[in-house]
């Protein structure tokens, strides 16, 4: 029996201007590794922030032009992967992780697996549809990768060398690790009300912080990429305080009918 003419049949195939931004995204990944093998690590840093702007363009672009496909989403797991996950661990293990020997190599390939990890998951809960798009289960993995290469910039920006330096990339990618697949919550940014009613405003903000950055960018850009980090941590912190207060416990006797807890 033939279909209804009527019957649309699934879009299927390759759609070329996301994918293209994936692209990109793998191809600056590629770069940073490149460049950190030859001990050009400002390159390689830089190389992992112009593959975050690839990154957050590809799956924009796609909405936008409805064009989201999952060959897409599967290649943009890929990229991934080896942009904010082989890039940043070989970048981290070349530029401060060397000297710890056995530990150091150590801290690299966790930060690669759990990049891995945090990709699968993240995956797994897309495809729900209970999933929260106001908020990210876990660091993602490209905020992880860029607070790498904005420390790289930092300490070079600073001249900072020596055990702080090893010290501190090897703190900062244990912690970024363990942020990245644990149950912490972060802002998605994926819907900001006030940005859709003052679309004004917001170029004009957006301008703003465009200015800022463009002052001193390794500085600027770690600020704000160590204040997200945080941000995480923080409003747990915040909430786990906020149900130890006198008024929720005043709330949760009310709640449980008065009675008391004395014999």
């Amino acid at each position: 029996m033939a279909e209804p003419a009527n019957k649309k049949s699934p879009r299927r195939g390759i759609y070329i201007l996301p994918n293209l931004f994936t692209s990109a995204s793998l191809f600056s990944g590629f770069y940073s590794m490149i460049a950190a093998i030859q001990g050009n690590f400002d390159a390689a840093a830089w190389a992992i922030l112009i593959s975050g702007v690839f990154d957050g363009l590809d799956g924009r672009v796609a909405r936008m032009t409805g064009t989201t496909s999952k060959f897409g989403l599967e290649y943009d797991s890929l990229a991934d992967m080896v942009a904010f996950g082989v890039a940043p661990g070989i970048l981290a293990f070349l530029w401060g992780l060397q000297g710890f020997g056995r530990l150091g190599w150590l801290a690299g390939f966790l930060f690669v697996a759990t990049t891995a990890l945090r990709l699968a998951r993240f995956n797994t809960i897309s495809e729900s549809r209970m999933a929260d798009k106001k908020y990210f289960m876990g660091l993602p993995c490209p905020s992880a990768a860029i607070m790498l290469a904005t420390t790289v910039l930092l300490f070079h920006h600073f001249g900072i060398i020596g055990q702080v330096r090893h010290y501190g990339v090897l703190f900062m990618v244990y912690a970024l690790s363990f942020l990245m697949v644990s149950n912490v919550r972060y802002y998605s940014f994926k819907e900001v009300p006030w940005v859709q009613q003052h679309p004004f405003s917001s170029m004009v903000a957006l301008i703003l912080a465009m200015v800022v950055v463009a002052v001193e960018p390794s500085v600027t850009l770690f600020m704000l990429f160590i204040i997200y980090v945080l941000s995480g941590p923080l409003l747990m912190t915040v909430q786990a305080l906020s149900l130890k207060r006198p008024g929720t416990a005043r709330k949760e006797h009310v709640r449980d009918g008065g009675k008391s807890s004395k014999n």
